[in-house]
């Protein structure tokens, strides 16, 4: 993949599996942003507004304890996307995602994403990624 165009070549293993015609259609809506260290992307119980796609970035979903200690449950990497509540009818979740390990990411607003799942084809199929875990 292209620094300057990472849209052309997706990094992310989710972007890369989608037909071309599919990631295309996303392409309008991806945004590159930079995610630094401690970074929270979500907060629990808040609304989730965007999901990312890392490239390199590490990022941990927690959840706090009702002794307000903090466990991982999850790490998502360039292997996967930050806000699958986004695909599952949701518009919150009751865990934190954080940044562990900077790098990049593709952003989207969580209402396009919504609006391409809904719309079925290889995102809602059988066959996608995105509904592997369903």
């Amino acid at each position: 993949m292209s620094v300057n165009n990472p849209l052309q070549k997706p990094v992310n293993r989710l972007l890369a599996a989608l037909p071309n015609s599919e990631y295309e259609r996303l392409i309008p809506h991806l945004k590159l942003v930079s995610l630094p260290l401690d970074q929270v992307i979500y907060e629990s119980g808040e609304p989730i507004t965007h999901a990312y796609f890392p490239h390199q970035t590490v990022i941990s979903i927690v959840t706090t304890m009702e002794d307000g200690s903090t466990v991982e449950v999850g790490v998502v990497s360039n292997e996967g996307m930050v806000g699958i509540p986004i695909i599952l009818g949701g518009n919150t979740t009751t865990t934190t995602a954080i940044v562990q390990i900077s790098d990049s990411a593709m952003r989207i607003d969580a209402d396009i994403l919504r609006s391409e799942f809904s719309r079925g084809g290889y995102f809602k199929g059988r066959q996608s990624p995105l509904n592997r875990g369903r």
